[in-house]
């Protein structure tokens, strides 16, 4: 059958506009505005995602708020947030992983304890252990570095280490992780300190130079790989609460974190999930 060419341009511009309405379509299901509540270490890797993620979709809009002193899974219960940001699970809403974290232990570069088992890191911040001496290290009495009850990372080493409610009265509490790491770098004597951090800090801390370093646990060095495969025991889980009634949009965000875009911007603050 001969097709003329008035056929062939009306069926190229039939294709065109149906191409043309379908994007119009799929860009109008991403759209509309998320807020985004927390208040831990993770401010960095979401205020990264979010933008990205507003690049990806010119009519999504993403608000972080973050406050040291916020209960995000409080503001999505009340709707004042759409995500909350955590490390563990709640009743009631819906958990998303996004990342792991792992959760180093720093001392001073001078400090020469080779290495801890889980139960001693125990031990040392429940005031059983006080002299870094009775874990082969220096003859210096510890300091010990807690942080805020309401942090994600505190949180989760509670839980691992079976320390809710048992952590020594003399600890001496920091909220930030650049605070962190100056403490356990310049305390005197240099050899007492000890903190736990989200491992990208501290990683970044010891390329940098900083006179610190990374307290091998059970055995394994506290490093990206052993983290995304589970080596390390103790990691955490970057988790998006939300609300049961998961929203297109929602949606959109959670999977644009697990994009390869995505996770490539995770890697520069957490470790990235392993592909399935």
């Amino acid at each position: 059958m001969h097709t003329s060419l008035g056929q062939i341009l009306r069926f190229t511009w039939l294709t065109v506009l149906l191409v043309a309405l379908s994007l119009r379509l799929a860009a109008a299901e991403v759209s509309g505005s998320l807020v985004i509540a927390g208040n831990g270490p993770e401010s960095g890797a979401i205020e990264a995602l979010a933008r990205a993620f507003e690049k990806a979709n010119p009519r999504a809009y993403v608000d972080v708020l973050w406050d040291d002193n916020s209960k995000p899974i409080d503001m999505v219960k009340s709707g004042q947030a759409t995500l909350a940001v955590t490390g563990s699970e709640e009743t009631g809403l819906t958990a998303f992983q996004i990342a792991w974290d792992g959760i180093a232990i720093m001392v001073h570069r001078s400090n020469f304890t080779k290495e801890v088992t889980k139960q001693e890191v125990s031990d040392l911040y429940s005031g059983k252990v006080k002299v870094w001496a009775d874990l082969g290290g220096p003859d210096t009495r510890i300091l010990l570095i807690d942080r805020p009850k309401n942090q994600n990372n505190r949180d989760a080493f509670e839980q691992q280490l079976g320390l809710a409610g048992k952590i020594a009265d003399g600890a001496k509490l920091i909220a930030k992780d650049e605070k962190v790491i100056k403490t356990v770098a310049g305390t005197l004597p240099p050899l007492s300190a000890v903190a736990y951090l989200s491992l990208g800090q501290a990683l970044e801390a010891v390329a940098s130079g900083v006179p610190v370093r990374l307290l091998p646990v059970d055995k394994i060095e506290p490093e990206t790989p052993t983290v995304k495969d589970g080596r390390y025991p103790l990691r955490r889980p970057v988790l998006l609460l939300s609300a049961n009634d998961t929203t297109p949009l929602i949606a959109a965000f959670q999977q644009f974190a697990l994009s390869d875009d995505g996770q490539k911007i995770i890697s520069d603050f957490y470790t990235p999930l392993a592909k399935k």
